[in-house]
């Protein structure tokens, strides 16, 4: 089948190689050439498990193409997917000026039945204005359905996600629409939930939200495990063989960050609070999330004594291990709080220091983990990337100035540490 996916970010990237590789004619749109011209040669804008290798493996058998003509691709093809941002405007609601946009352009290629596809995240309500827009920008109108087709992937292990899904959610009024996306994933398999366009929205901030409800859960049982004497580890292994529960999302730390779950949630609250509905529950989710990562420095500024002057090694900035993306990344935040309170601070990160140096001027960045122990009072784990788990720790020790470790992500033995003569501090412990 024939794809247009407009919009080449992470979504967008990984819904058309995936498509791609289910055996489908895919070409992926985006209006940035220096990154088309990029991923013509497969040279990925992001790090993601699998996907060069798949990219790669897609134009090679030539179902895979990439290209700025966004007009052409989308006359071309029968699906047409919008995957491109839709950040936060700053107020809580979700901009949709990019989904507008890339509508208005769709309108002019609908020459022949088309199924347009909102696979950006939006709020409820706007499969109808993407057709209202849509139908408004048409000289001559011709058939077409707008389908809500939300996305479930999880930066890190978003490849797997696509082709082995938990589910698949259609939001769609027309039978004619839903039967089309029927055959397009029928090489996944994994249930398959129609539904009306509304409720597959709201699928898609409720799921997230939820998940960001369980993470502020765990940091607030981990806060209350550090005043009475508990481990949260252990409590959240209690907890996760109760079935109703799952273990997934149980883990303390500095809070959630990354594209989605803040952005989801301040939107959620936006759309309550638009229909006459407080979710103070939500907003306490919210409040717990941005107080853990102030706790974090609080711990750090106790246990170093004062952070003015001190040398504070950094151990990870993306939001979360096996990605590059530092969007509302908890470890990036606590990092400007540091250097915020006159703390000297080195950091490094195994694939987002590029990234990070145009964001963090007053951090200076090493090559590894150990040319950021080297001299430092303390040395502060918070993204949980795999290579922190198995450093020489015997040799950090013998560099660091004061050989304190804050794991804020429960990822490195206490027991271990301590008897090599480490103070430890983790979260909830």
């Amino acid at each position: 089948m024939e794809c247009c996916v407009i919009g080449t970010g992470y979504v967008g990237l990984v819904t058309g190689t995936c498509l791609a590789a289910l055996g489908h004619d895919v070409t992926c749109v985006d209006k940035d050439r220096d990154k088309i011209a990029a991923l013509e040669k497969a040279e990925m804008p992001i790090f993601e498990a699998e996907l060069e290798g798949l990219v790669s493996q897609g134009l090679s058998s030539g179902n895979l193409r990439f290209s700025t003509d966004i007009l052409s691709a989308a006359r071309s093809s029968e699906f047409v997917f919008i995957t491109v941002p839709t950040p936060s405007d700053g107020g809580g609601h979700a901009d949709l000026s990019y989904v507008d946009d890339v509508a208005r352009t769709i309108a002019s290629a609908i020459q022949d039945y088309k199924v347009v596809i909102n696979k950006s995240t939006v709020p409820v309500g706007s499969t109808k204005r993407v057709q209202r827009i849509i139908e408004e920008s048409m000289e001559e109108y011709h058939e077409f359905d707008v389908v809500s087709n939300p996305e479930f992937l999880r930066e890190g292990s978003a490849v797997s996600d696509f082709m082995k899904p938990a589910r698949v959610v259609i939001g769609s009024d027309s039978q004619k629409a839903i039967m089309r996306m029927t055959e397009l994933y029928r090489g996944v398999d994994a249930p398959l939930l129609v539904t009306d366009p509304v409720s597959a929205e709201m699928i898609k901030y409720a799921s997230n939200a939820f998940l960001a409800t369980k993470v502020s859960f765990i940091n607030a049982i981990a806060n209350i495990c550090e005043v009475v004497g508990a481990d949260v580890r252990e409590v959240s292994l209690g907890m996760g063989y109760d079935e109703r529960i799952g273990f997934e999302f149980l883990k303390a730390g500095p809070g959630f960050g990354g594209s989605c779950f803040p952005k989801d949630c301040r939107a959620l609250l936006m759309i309550a609070r638009e229909n006459g509905y407080d979710f103070d529950l939500l907003e306490g989710v919210l409040k717990v999330n941005d107080e853990q990562q102030e706790r974090m420095v609080a711990k750090i500024k106790v246990l170093v004594g004062d952070l003015e002057g001190a040398k504070i090694g950094i151990l990870g900035l993306a939001f979360k291990a096996n990605t590059d993306d530092l969007r509302d990344s908890p470890a990036m935040n606590i990092t400007r709080m540091l250097v915020m309170g006159g703390a000297r601070v080195t950091a490094y990160d195994p694939q987002a220091m590029e990234n990070a140096a145009a964001q963090l001027e007053s951090v200076a960045f090493a090559g590894n983990a150990y040319e950021v122990a080297e001299g430092a009072d303390a040395l502060v784990l918070l993204t949980e990337w795999d290579e922190f788990k198995w450093l020489d720790y015997e040799r950090v020790k013998g560099i660091m100035r004061c050989p304190l470790i804050i794991d804020t992500r429960n990822c490195l033995d206490p027991a271990v540490l301590r008897k090599l003569g480490f103070a430890y501090e983790g979260v909830g412990r």
